[in-house]
C-alpha cells in the first residue's frame, strides 16, 4: 500500500485524514508533519492512530504520496525544504488554494508528478466535493491514484487546471456560504419564538432534503423552486423578500470574490 505523508496539520489535513480513516484507510500508512506545533501532532495521533513526525526528512522517508496541506504563503519555503528528499517516483498532491502545479514543478526543479486538488471540509464525513487537475508530468495512473484517494472522502471531478479556481470558489468555499445562510435562518427562527433545538433540526433536515432533491430530480433548481412557490403563498412572499434584497446578486459577488482571491493567491506567493 502507498505510504502517504501530509505536510501540514490544519483543518483540511484533518478532514481528509478523518474521512480516509473512517473508510478503512489504514492509519499505519499515514504520517503527518508540521514545523512547529508538536501538540497538534500529538492530538492527531491520539485521535486517528496515525504516525506523526516533526522532522521533515524522517516524515518523507518511504513516502510515495506527499500531500501539501499548508497555507499558500508558506508554499515556497516548504517546497524548498523538502526538495532534497524528493524523487521522480513520488506523487505530489497539493490542496493549497491558488498554487498552480507549474509553480510547484518550478520550485522543485524536478520532473515530478503533481496533482492539484480542491476538496472541502465535508471530507471529514465523506461528503467532500473535490476538484482535481493534473500537472504536466502527471499521467493517467497518477490521476487515478489521486481519484482513488479523494473518492474515499466524497465525489471527485477532474477539471482543467484553469478551472480549479472556479471550483475553489463554489465547492472549496461553498460550505461556508450555506453555513452563513443557516446561521441567519436559526437566528430569525429564535427571534420568532421557536426553540433553538427545534429550529436546528428543521433547518438541517430542510437543507438535506433540498440537496437530495437537487441530486435526484431531473428538474433544474429554477423548476424545483417554481414548483413550491404558490401564487400569493408563503414561499412566494419569502422569495420576493430575497429578490428585493438582491440575494442572488450577493451570492454571485461572493463567488466572484472567492474566485478572485484564489487567483490572487497564485500571484502572491
Amino acid at each position: 500500500m502507498n505510504k502517504m505523508t501530509f505536510i501540514g496539520a490544519g483543518s483540511m489535513a484533518e478532514a481528509l485524514i478523518a474521512g480516509m480513516v473512517a473508510r478503512n484507510f489504514s492509519p499505519s500508512v499515514i504520517t503527518v508533519t508540521n514545523r512547529t506545533n508538536k501538540q497538534r501532532l500529538i492530538e492527531l495521533k491520539e485521535k486517528y492512530g496515525i504516525q506523526v513526525e516533526q522532522d521533515s526528512q524522517q516524515a518523507l522517508q518511504q513516502a510515495t504520496i506527499i500531500v501539501l496541506a499548508i497555507k499558500p504563503k508558506d508554499a515556497q519555503t516548504v517546497l524548498e525544504q523538502i526538495k532534497p528528499f524528493l524523487n521522480k517516483e513520488i506523487l505530489i498532491l497539493s490542496v493549497m488554494a491558488g498554487i498552480s502545479t507549474q509553480y510547484i514543478e518550478q520550485i522543485l526543479e524536478l520532473d515530478i508528478a503533481v496533482v492539484r486538488a480542491m476538496p472541502n471540509t465535508s471530507a471529514m464525513i465523506g461528503l467532500s466535493a473535490t476538484a482535481i487537475a493534473k500537472g504536466q508530468f502527471a499521467n493517467q495512473d497518477h490521476v487515478e491514484m489521486a481519484t482513488q484517494l479523494f473518492v474515499t472522502v466524497g465525489v471527485v471531478e477532474l477539471l482543467k487546471e484553469q478551472e480549479i479556481d472556479i471550483a475553489t470558489a463554489i465547492a472549496g468555499s461553498g460550505p461556508a456560504y450555506f453555513y452563513y445562510i443557516v446561521e441567519a435562518m436559526e437566528t430569525k427562527a429564535k427571534e420568532l419564538g421557536l426553540a433553538e433545538g427545534s429550529a436546528k433540526r428543521l433547518i438541517n433536515q430542510t437543507l438535506l432534503g433540498a440537496a437530495a432533491m437537487l441530486t435526484k430530480s431531473s428538474d433544474s433548481p429554477a423548476e424545483l423552486r417554481k414548483k413550491i412557490t404558490s401564487p400569493k403563498g408563503t414561499t412566494e412572499a419569502g422569495i420576493h423578500a430575497l429578490a428585493a434584497a438582491e440575494v442572488d446578486q450577493a451570492i454571485k459577488e461572493a463567488i466572484q470574490a472567492a474566485y478572485q482571491r484564489s487567483v490572487a493567491l497564485g500571484h502572491t506567493k
